[in-house]
């Protein structure tokens, strides 16, 4: 994860990565808000409330099929809807091997990326 980390730190440096906007992902202060690039939840929004749950995660691509990404994590493998990111223009070149970082929301079992780094 430290690898990932810094291999995005130094690739965004040197501009070999599109740069973070100035701005949060996205902006929901009914549920919570982000400081330091870690969304920070209110409570507002709890799994079980049906309501938009916000968060971040890790991994290699290891599918793309459409708006649909095959992200593989230590201990699963999750498809994940870019559609959100690809909207936004904000996925860059999103290709098998590719590590990421996507930040999104989960709604209704599914991971929605608004954008992937």
């Amino acid at each position: 994860m430290k690898q990932l980390f810094y291999a995005v730190l130094i690739a965004a440096a040197l501009g070999l990565a599109p740069a973070f906007a100035d701005t949060s992902p996205y902006v929901d202060t009914a549920c919570g808000t982000w400081v330091n690039d870690q969304w920070i939840p209110n409570g507002a929004c709890l799994p079980d409330s049906g309501r938009i749950r916000h968060d971040e995660l890790a991994g290699t691509i290891t599918g793309v099929k459409g708006h649909l990404v095959t992200v593989q994590q230590t201990s699963r493998a999750l498809v994940i809807n870019d559609q959100p990111a690809l909207n936004a223009k904000q996925t860059g070149k999103v290709a098998v091997g590719r590590q990421i970082v996507a930040y999104g929301y989960w709604l209704d079992g599914t991971f929605y990326a608004t954008g992937i780094y």
